[in-house]
């Protein structure tokens, strides 16, 4: 059970990206295995926006075929959307106490961090080094480790 966050997500539709191929091939392979593994509303809601950003994304797509490649991406068998449960403001406070530096943009992959201990998933195949300041997060480099 792992998370994959929205860079993995971009370098895969990205043609363009030097990690393209690596973070491609790895979510046609998670695609076609039957364990399981997880995204939040969060995290596609990021793609998105990366992805149809002029100034962030190298040749922007228009929301249609982001729409789609996300679309075709929540159909996979092992994949779901992790979502908040009636314990999330509980686990948030929890993250809170434990960690109550955590500012400014930090606070979206904290929201990432709060539900993946919400849900016990503790791995996230990532390239945001910023998931090391969550010591109950286990972030897994998809192009220096094996996810």
């Amino acid at each position: 059970m792992f998370v994959v966050d929205t860079n993995v997500l971009v370098y895969a539709a990205d043609r363009h990206a030097p990690e393209h191929a690596r973070c491609s091939a790895l979510l046609e392979r998670w695609r076609q295995q039957g364990g399981a593994w997880y995204v939040t509303w969060g995290i596609c809601y990021e793609f998105l926006r990366v992805v149809t950003h002029p100034r962030v994304f190298r040749s922007p797509w228009t929301l249609t075929p982001a729409q789609q490649f996300l679309s075709a991406l929540l159909e996979s068998p092992g994949l779901d959307v992790l979502v908040p449960t009636d314990r999330h403001a509980r686990v948030l406070g929890e993250v809170v106490n434990e960690l109550p530096h955590l500012a400014g943009n930090l606070l979206h992959d904290a929201h990432t961090a709060v539900l993946m201990r919400e849900h016990g998933i503790r791995r996230i195949c990532t390239r945001d080094t910023d998931f090391h300041r969550f010591p109950f997060v286990e972030p897994v480099d998809p192009l220096t480790d094996e996810p």
